[in-house]
């Protein structure tokens, strides 16, 4: 059984994940706007992955006698440019996912709930993924630089970076 203050922190990392998807989603739409097909498809699926991230909380609480809320979630308050800003705005959202996700399992080891914090530990290994991602992408796209031929081969190429998260 989940302690209330479990139940209440694992309900927030649930709607963070909910958030997430749809801050993807944002991105997305703006990729698929702007004429960036791979970009585009790129977000959907972190976007799809995101929502995976979200369920996998939703069973857990429920599956230890808590009741899992879902709350409403706040537009996305992005505001893209160019491709730069995109990956900007995922790393620092990568970079907040990841400190609150590290707040959970501070409230897990607070409360001597290790079977929380066992599965929390996925968590953990995901964002250490996905902040890694992220870099890469960025410092891929500082040598690229302004030059659309390169963009062009980056919007092509990104599923790649994709494949190999391993995510989900």
């Amino acid at each position: 059984m989940l302690s209330k203050e479990i139940e209440k922190a694992l309900n927030e990392q649930l709607k963070i994940e909910a958030e997430s998807s749809h801050h993807y989603l944002a991105m997305a739409v703006w990729a698929e706007t702007e004429g960036y097909p791979g970009i585009a498809e790129f977000m959907y699926q972190h976007s799809d992955e995101e929502r995976l991230h979200m369920l996998k909380l939703v069973k857990y609480i429920n599956e230890r006698g808590g009741k899992a809320d879902i709350s409403d979630i706040a537009k996305p308050k992005i505001k893209l440019n160019n491709i730069q800003d995109v990956f900007k705005s995922l790393y620092e959202h990568e970079v907040s996912v990841t400190n609150s996700i590290n707040e959970v399992v501070h409230v897990c080891l607070s409360n001597k709930d290790y079977s929380t914090h066992n599965f929390m530990q996925w968590y953990v290994a995901e964002q250490l993924e996905e902040e890694a991602l992220a870099r890469e992408i960025l410092d891929r796209l500082q040598l690229i630089g302004n030059d659309k031929g390169g963009m062009y081969l980056f919007d092509r190429d990104i599923k790649t970076f994709h494949n190999k998260s391993g995510s989900a």
